[in-house]
């Protein structure tokens, strides 16, 4: 099927074919046309501390049989078992798509590979080294198969790869031939080619981009990239061998390099092993950065420590190397800091090596039998076999899975809270980990210092102003117009590693506060830094922090703490502050002084009347009714204010004695400007009149007074 998990450190074997491996043509493995099964990942302390993990849902499919071969196409990641030649039938199965497609084909010899065009609109099946035959899956198309010779004279096709919906590249020995297929006309139309001698090639479909082994060592690697209809020529480079050959025969297999992207880079993975009689410590993987325009060059080495033999994949942006011998695994992230020689960064494994977690196949049969216990599945067995980025399949049980990343595990793995805090951002589905994270950083027994906290609220919050300042300026681009002249502008991403305030408000931090287990003291310090954070990478601070950390200052009657941070602008000024510390009037008097300071000093830039009527409003609608009055007739405007706006607040109150007070002022009120506590219709208070004599009775209107 494809390059098996055993890589042997001295290289390929003997007997082995060059062009096996890139080709995907497997004849390895399982076939026809089992049901997709639903694994169990085994918990328990067996499996604890495991970062790696088997999918839950694999593609299932019979094991091989002398009439049935499977395939793997790495670009649909599809399976596809072919019996007696595709006469008694073809099945195709992918991760993502759960409907198998099932045909048959007129059995013409032996498929060597087998590939369905992106969009399984067209199959390309290759049975003979000179060329391919094509069939389209078209709706009201003709099913008629057609063929498309190779160009070069006395090549032989190694295989061949879809790059579009209707374009295809032939790999043969000689080179490489670019073709676009007309499906309607049943024929193809040469674009490109170009002459080359060539040992083996390998192609990555997520960067359109194949790579050709050329010269007798096959260490000089030449790519190619394909984008609609052109095909472009890359810098070819030099894979360095370990040592000088000591025969001018091919040194370089295809089973020792990969091509994936990582981080949105293309690279080429080597995996070199070192003689045993040298002084080296183990084998290593080199990575070589393979750019669209520029040299390939030699950026990170990978070290492994031990020998053996060796498979890779790459999950969520890391690099996993499986180890056969010790069947365990090891990751590398290569954006974690690592020791630079001046060229080349070098990177130990980000956590200890372990196994990928146990995994039990369920018995397959009906339904009196399934009662059975699932059977494990042998791990890191000889006949996996292991294609890029993430797919692992086991001949001897017929399942295809992709690998994946646990991150529960890491946080026990990786005690360095900065560290982990580094390599949880760059994973896909790290929000609720580092939620939890900060949690557990600040609860016992795993208690945090202060120093190691503000760490990781920092590398947050940096994460965060990053997001923040993409938004903006995409949303300046757009304002601007200038969105037009750049069609290929696109709103950034926001990804689970942008942790905002109300994440950690909501997730962290009031459950923290909550939950009183940490002196009161630490809990403000946690708070405050949090807020210093903000400040640094200057993100306003939302006001729901700033009335935590009030709350917890209330709670523990912290109050000349309170004022020197209300005095020295530590908590910054805001509407909804001022009203939560008038709220605190009846516990601090002096609190009703500086909210309505603060509501002054947030109202600043306007008109003073405007400022003092918001101020009111502000007040009224927090209900806090007698601060308003209070307010208003500090400044001398309690004989212009409208009497209905404040009997509405105090009615919507629903407070009796807080209604009558109002009432009982505005009728002095109007005792003392008119001579009669009545209101004038003008005013329109009828309902405030009337409620007041349901409550209270009519005996209680205020009666005119004269002298």
């Amino acid at each position: 099927m494809a390059a098996a998990m055993g890589r042997e450190p001295s290289g390929p074997a003997e007997d082995e074919t060059p062009g096996a491996a890139a080709a995907g043509a497997g004849r390895e493995g399982g076939g026809g046309g089992g049901e997709e099964g639903e694994g169990r990942a085994r918990g328990g302390a067996e499996a604890g501390g495991c970062y790696l993990a088997l999918c839950a849902r694999p593609v299932h499919f019979e094991k091989a049989n002398p009439v049935n071969c499977v395939f793997f196409d790495e670009a649909n990641k599809q399976v596809f078992a072919v019996r007696s030649g595709g006469a008694t039938g073809v099945v195709v199965k992918g991760l993502e798509d759960r409907n198998p497609i099932s045909f048959r084909m007129e059995d013409k010899g032996e498929v060597k590979c087998i590939k369905f065009s992106l969009g399984n609109k067209i199959l390309a099946v290759q049975r003979t080294l000179k060329s391919v035959d094509f069939l389209n899956f078209i709706p009201d198309s003709p099913q008629l198969e057609y063929t498309q010779e190779c160009k070069t004279k006395n090549a032989n096709i190694l295989g061949f790869c879809w790059t579009s919906s209707t374009e295809i590249v032939f790999i043969t020995d000689q080179g490489i031939e670019f073709y676009q297929v007309l499906p309607e006309k049943r024929s193809l139309k040469l674009l490109k080619n170009q002459s080359i001698n060539v040992n083996w090639y390998m192609y990555c479909p997520e960067s359109s981009v194949i790579l050709l082994s050329t010269t007798v060592l096959g260490n000089v690697l030449q790519p190619f990239y394909f984008k609609s209809g052109t095909m472009s020529k890359l810098s070819k480079f030099e894979i360095e061998l370990p040592a000088a050959p000591k025969s001018s025969k091919l040194s370089l297999s295809e089973r020792d390099i990969a091509m994936a992207t990582i981080y949105g880079q293309l690279y080429v993975l080597y995996l070199r092993h070192h003689s045993r009689t040298s002084n080296s410590t183990g084998a290593e993987v080199v990575l070589y950065h393979l750019p669209r325009e520029g040299s390939c060059k030699k950026t990170h080495i990978l070290k492994l420590n031990r020998t053996g033999k060796f498979a890779l994949n790459v999950v969520d942006n890391l690099v996993v190397v499986h180890h056969q011998d010790t069947e365990t695994s090891v990751i590398f992230d290569i954006k974690l800091k690592g020791e630079f020689d001046g060229s080349t960064t070098i990177h130990q494994f980000v956590l200890p090596p372990r196994s990928i977690q146990p995994y039990q196949i369920p018995v397959a049969g009906p339904a009196s039998v399934t009662s059975q216990a699932p059977v494990p599945c042998k791990l890191y067995s000889s006949s996996w076999i292991v294609f890029q980025p993430d797919i692992i399949i086991s001949a001897s049980e017929g399942y295809l899975w992709s690998l994946q990343v646990k991150l529960e595990p890491v946080v026990n793995l990786l005690l360095d809270k900065g560290k982990l805090m580094d390599f949880l951002l760059q994973r896909k589905e790290c929000k609720m980990v580092i939620l939890s994270v900060c949690s557990q950083m600040l609860s016992e027994p795993e208690r945090g210092s202060l120093s190691v906290i503000a760490t990781v609220f920092d590398k947050l919050n940096q994460e965060y102003k990053k997001y923040l300042e993409a938004e903006q300026s995409y949303t300046m681009v757009v304002e601007t117009g200038l969105s037009r002249s750049n069609p290929l502008l696109k709103r950034p991403v926001r990804t689970q590693a942008v942790i905002d305030q109300s994440d950690m408000y909501t997730h962290v931090l009031s459950v923290f506060t909550e939950k009183k287990e940490a002196p009161h003291k630490f809990t403000i310090a946690v708070l405050m830094e949090y807020i210093r954070s903000l400040n640094q990478f200057q993100i306003a601070v939302q006001h729901y922090l700033y009335e935590l950390v009030i709350k917890t200052l209330v709670q523990h009657n912290l109050f000349y703490m309170l004022h020197q941070f209300l005095q020295y602008h530590v908590l910054s000024d805001s509407k909804p502050l001022a009203c939560l510390l008038l709220s605190l009037e009846s516990i601090y008097p002096p609190a009703h002084q500086l909210s309505l300071d603060m509501l002054k000093v947030c109202l600043t830039s306007q008109r003073l009347s405007t400022a003092n009527d918001e101020i009111v409003e502000v007040l009224l609608s927090k209900h806090q009714v007698l601060a308003a009055l209070r307010f208003i007739r500090g400044i001398g405007g309690h004989d212009s204010i409208s009497a209905r706006k404040f009997l509405d607040a105090a009615k919507q109150a629903e407070d009796e004695m807080l209604f009558y007070t109002i009432f009982r002022f505005f009728e002095q009120r109007n005792q003392r400007l008119r001579g009669n506590p009545s209101f004038t219709p003008g005013e329109h208070c009828e309902e405030h009149v009337t409620f007041f004599k349901q409550v209270f009775g009519e005996h209680a209107l205020m009666k005119p007074t004269t002298f």
